[in-house]
């Protein structure tokens, strides 16, 4: 069976391995998490999409099921098939072939795998998610993907896969706006986790959103020190608003956020 990480929590079955590609001397779990608006979907698309664009094989996990956002990352018409997350946790325990059953393909990004609600899904479409479901299929996700991507959303307490996903990813990118808005977030929000499995040392904080008369030293200020800076892009937004976050970045003004997403591939992973 693959093993990303001797260090890793899950372990590995003695049983019959299934048949499955080389390892990869890295790769691993990413939990990507903010404050609202902070941009957490659009860098876990963009950052899986990178990934696969380097032709490793890489599944991005949309765990909002409040705004499910599978028919926000790209048009429908670019999936293989029409799936749903929500379907998985029918099943009392969940096993990595149903998880692969329930995985859809990128048609022109074949080492890009999604799993997510489908538009008009919600929290009561399906069986509600245990602790135990979400660690089985984070197990799983493991076991058919080298890199695995998670966009967890903000509200953790009412969200069990996204705060399951903080406890077990290998690493966690915080994303905060550079506003009062986030730091109250943060606040409010990091008590909760306090007390469980919750590792600061994985944690990479991360400036979102930067506008340019956000200077360093603002930016110090409002978060204190940060890992990563991920500037504003007006070609980014406007991917974001035409639900196609699945495309190239093609304009000056993104150069800075591709560069920022290529070192964050590189020093997480």
């Amino acid at each position: 069976m693959m093993n990303f990480k001797k260090t890793s929590i899950f372990k590995r079955s003695s049983g019959e391995p299934e048949t499955v590609q080389a390892v990869e001397a890295q790769g691993g779990v990413l939990a990507v998490w903010g404050s609202p608006g902070s941009g957490k979907t659009v860098t876990a698309v963009k950052l899986a999409k990178h990934l696969a664009s380097q032709k490793k094989n890489v599944i991005l996990l949309l765990c909002d099921m409040t705004a499910p956002m599978l028919p926000c990352i790209c048009p429908p018409t670019n999936l293989e098939c029409d799936r749903s997350l929500g379907s998985i946790f029918a099943a009392q325990h969940i096993p990595v072939n149903l998880i692969k059953h329930n995985l859809t393909t990128h048609k022109k990004l074949s080492h890009l795998t999604v799993l997510g609600l489908r538009k008009g899904e919600n929290e009561y479409t399906y069986a509600s998610c245990t602790k135990e479901q979400a660690e089985e299929l984070l197990a799983g996700l493991r076991e058919i993907a080298p890199y695995v991507v998670v966009d967890c959303s903000s509200y953790i307490a009412n969200d069990i896969l996204s705060a399951v996903a903080l406890m077990e990813a290998d690493s966690v990118l915080r994303l905060a706006n550079c506003d009062l808005k986030s730091v109250s977030y943060f606040s409010s929000q990091l008590p909760l986790l306090k007390g469980l499995s919750w590792d600061e040392d994985k944690q990479y904080k991360t400036a979102a959103n930067i506008k340019p008369m956000q200077a360093a030293d603002r930016i110090g200020q409002v978060l204190g020190s940060v890992a990563f800076q991920l500037p504003y892009s007006a070609e980014l937004e406007e991917q974001y608003l035409a639900g196609n976050l699945l495309d190239d970045l093609a304009m000056k003004d993104s150069r800075a956020f591709r560069k920022e997403i290529e070192r964050i591939c590189k020093e997480v992973f």
